[in-house]
Formats: C-alpha cells, structure tokens, sequence
C-alpha cells in the first residue's frame, strides 16, 4: 500500500488548494477490520476526495462507473486502486444479473479482508438531501454482510453548489472539462489565493442497524440510509467564488 499513500498525500495536497476537509470520528478507522464504507454522493469530486483521505488510514476499493476508465490519466489511477469497474445499467433482465454478480465481487471482497467503498444513491443527488430511492446494491451486500465485516457510513457535507455537483445546471457536470476548469482557477489564483470550500466527512459505525434494517427489505434499509446522511438537516448550495479578486460567488 506504500505506494498508494505517496500518491494518495500527493494528491491531498493538490486538492487542498481549493477545499479545506475535516475529519469527524476518523479514529475508528484505526481497527483493522474488513470494512463497508457507504458514502453520500454530493459531486463529482467527492471520490476524490473521500478516496485521498482514506488511504491516509487504510486501503480501499472504489466500485466506479466504467465510463471513468475511458479516460485515460484517470483510468491508471483507478486500476491503480484496484478499482472495481461498474458497468452502466439499464432497466432489463441483463441489469439484474449484472448487479448480482457486482454484490459476490463486493462481498468476496470483504470476506477475503479488504475495504470496499459502494456508493449506496449511485449518482449524484439533485438536491441539499440524499435519496437513495430504490437502489438495491447497498442493500443485498448488507443483507448477506460476512461474518466480522463492519459498516462505516460517510456523510459528507459542503459540496452542494460545487461545479462538481447538479446544484447550478440539474445535469451531472463533465468530467474531463470540470477538471480542466479545476485546473484553471487554481492556476488564474496563483496557486496560493484559491478561495476555498469547507468540507466535512462524518464516520459513523454503522452495522448493527445496517445488520437489522437489511434484514426488514429494501425500503426500511434505504431510509435508514437516509436519514443517516440528511440528519443535519437539508444543506442549502454554496456557490462559491472561482476567483479571489472577484466580488460575488461563482459556484
């Protein structure tokens, strides 16, 4: 894992050019136990950052859309990572299967030992509250978690109103563009006057009552989910300023 944690500090520093992250209850990352992390989905970016920030403590796996390993600097990143690749999935027979097979690799995963990180909503939010809706990955490895293994919920919170995020067009931004735009700003900042946004990640043990409401179906599990990511209330969208000698926000 050695080297994933030079690249890993490497790119926290990159990142903190425009977002200044806290932790909240990161010591219960110290115990070395097979581990679920089941983050909220706010922005594009939010991978990066959650992904940076864990390996500081552990090694994880990221389940990602395979439309990330089409481009080609973040795709060695990925397989870098060890990055499960997650096809996209359509409405039909093939779907199911294909979500099935994706739970053994999780599950396999963890009952060999390693940390796997599963995006419960599988898309970003469309608003200041998470909706995991109907989505059923989460919950089929819940239901069959292996013996020993724990849940760690992640709420995140500052990214509502990021260009990263649906705030300021209700559409998911482009990637590679937003990214180069990224660049820029930090670049047309000099490097040092980037104003930047707070973010804060809360980790929760969750798995007795990850344990008990996958056990009651679907539903019970995914509002459980819910309103363990939108206890705070619902966030309203910062659209904060991409240049410090300009008056006003930008987003």
């Amino acid at each position: 894992m050695g080297y994933k944690k030079v690249v890993a500090a490497f790119y926290r520093g990159v990142l903190s050019a425009r977002y200044r992250v806290r932790l909240e209850g990161a010591g219960l990352l110290a115990e070395r136990r097979a581990t679920l992390f089941l983050p909220n989905h706010q922005a594009s970016v939010d991978p990066q950052i959650v992904c940076s920030q864990l390996l500081r403590y552990v090694d994880v796996s990221p389940l990602v859309t395979e439309g990330y390993f089409k481009i080609p600097l973040v795709a060695q990143v990925l397989h870098l990572m060890n990055a499960v690749r997650v096809p996209v999935l359509e409405k039909s027979r093939r779907g199911v299967e294909i979500v099935a097979g994706l739970n053994r690799v999780v599950i396999d995963a963890l009952v060999a030992g390693h940390n796997v990180l599963l995006y419960p909503a599988g898309q970003l939010t469309n608003g200041g509250l998470e909706r995991v809706g109907n989505k059923q990955g989460a919950w089929q490895v819940c239901h069959q978690l292996p013996e020993g293994t724990r849940v760690v919920g992640m709420r995140i919170r500052g990214l509502w109103g990021s260009m990263w995020s649906r705030a300021k067009t209700g559409r998911s931004p482009n990637f590679a563009w937003t990214y180069l735009k990224g660049i820029f700003y930090v670049l047309a900042n000099l490097l040092f006057f980037v104003p930047r946004r707070d973010v804060t990640i809360t980790f929760e043990d969750i798995t007795d009552d990850a344990v008990r409401y996958a056990a009651e179906g679907r539903q019970p599990f995914n509002r459980f989910l819910e309103s363990f990511y939108n206890a705070p209330g619902e966030e309203q969208p910062l659209f904060l300023k991409h240049f410090f000698y300009v008056r006003g926000r930008g987003y």
